[in-house]
C-alpha cells in the first residue's frame, strides 16, 4: 500500500477526541478541584494506605487536569 493510498483511506475517518474541545475546561476544572480535595485529605492522614487511596489519585487528577486546562485556554502541548 502506497503512502498516497493510506492518506486517502485516512481522510474517510477523521480523528474525533474522546473529550470535545467545548468540554475541556469543565473536565480540567473538575479534575483540578478533585486533586485539591484529595491532596487535603492526604495531608490530614499520612499513612501507607492513604498513599494508595488519596496520593496516587490526587497526582493523576492534577496531571490530567493541568493538561486539560492548558489545552482549554489555548496553549497546546
Amino acid at each position: 500500500m502506497s503512502l498516497n493510498e493510506v492518506w486517502e483511506a485516512a481522510s474517510a475517518s477523521p480523528y474525533a477526541p474522546l473529550i470535545s474541545k467545548d468540554s475541556q475546561f469543565s473536565v480540567g476544572f473538575t479534575l483540578l478541584l478533585s486533586a485539591l480535595i484529595l491532596t487535603g485529605l492526604f495531608g490530614l492522614n499520612r499513612s501507607f494506605v492513604s498513599i494508595a487511596s488519596f496520593g496516587v489519585p490526587a497526582s493523576l487528577a492534577f496531571g490530567f487536569g493541568a493538561v486539560y486546562m492548558i489545552c482549554a485556554v489555548g496553549v497546546y502541548v
